[in-house]
């Protein structure tokens, strides 16, 4: 087996479910779920709908993209097959499959926060970038994922402080419904040490795999809730060298998830 990263473990778990014919959209600079898309439009998906920065492209016959250092530049412009004023286009159409968040916290019902840890009344612990769009995205896309290069106590947590894009709320049955959002919520929540699932009845977070070599007590160990476990905890399929040759010659030349 080829050796590999747990960034690119991360990308080509998320790139497989992603199916043709969607349409993907990665914000800010997120260069784990930016590589899943363009593995799963490469590898799968030749119909896929590719948001890049202000474009939506098809990269079918293309050798290598641009960088994943950068949310947006101008390479993207020469295989746009049309442009998007991202993202009032989505609030009009509501087209978007799949978006992904992360946060500087995430709580047990899938809510994340990249507004503030603590107070705002009493001033903030630390200050996050703000919402940056979140909130809309997440409500609007089909489903989402939640993707975080970190995992631990601080970062996954029983309550947010702040919520910027809404999960479950509280994990009352049907709230997203009740309060009119059109997307079902996040799918799953990947993180260095795991995939997490939702419960369908509490929707609280539950363990759905453990990456190869990590054990169950370093993941409970480093969350800050009670894990919802079952009986049977599947292992992560790692990447096949196929997917790492298109991910490390076509899309991540650079090795930045390496």
């Amino acid at each position: 087996m080829v050796p590999y990263s747990t960034k690119e473990l991360m990308a080509c778990w998320l790139s497989r479910d992603l199916a043709d014919r969607e349409y993907a959209a990665v914000g800010a600079n997120f260069p784990i779920p930016r590589a899943a898309v363009l593995l799963a439009h490469l590898a799968h998906g030749p119909n896929m709908k590719v948001g890049m920065g202000a474009f939506n492209v098809n990269l079918q016959g293309v050798d290598h993209v641009m960088s994943l250092r950068y949310f947006s530049d101008f390479w993207p412009v020469q295989w746009a097959e049309s442009a998007s004023f991202f993202p009032l286009d989505l609030l009009s159409i509501h087209k978007l499959d799949v978006f992904f968040v992360s946060g500087i916290q995430i709580d047990v019902y899938g809510n994340t926060n990249l507004i503030g840890i603590g107070d705002k009344q009493k001033g903030f612990k630390f200050r996050g970038p703000g919402s940056i769009g979140t909130a809309t995205l997440a409500t609007l896309a089909r489903r989402y994922y939640i993707v975080t290069e970190h995992h631990s106590p601080r970062l996954f947590v029983e309550k947010c402080d702040k919520i910027s894009a809404m999960g479950f709320g509280d994990g009352t049955p049907g709230l997203r419904q009740k309060l009119g959002l059109p997307g079902a919520g996040p799918k799953y929540c990947i993180t260095p040490l795991c995939v997490f699932d939702f419960s369908p009845t509490t929707r609280k977070m539950r363990l759905g795999s453990l990456h190869p070599g990590v054990g169950l007590n370093q993941v409970i160990n480093n969350t800050g809730f009670k894990i919802d476990i079952p009986e049977e905890i599947g292992e992560t399929r790692p990447p096949t060298s196929a997917e790492l040759e298109i991910l490390r010659n076509r899309i991540d030349r650079e090795g930045l998830l390496r």
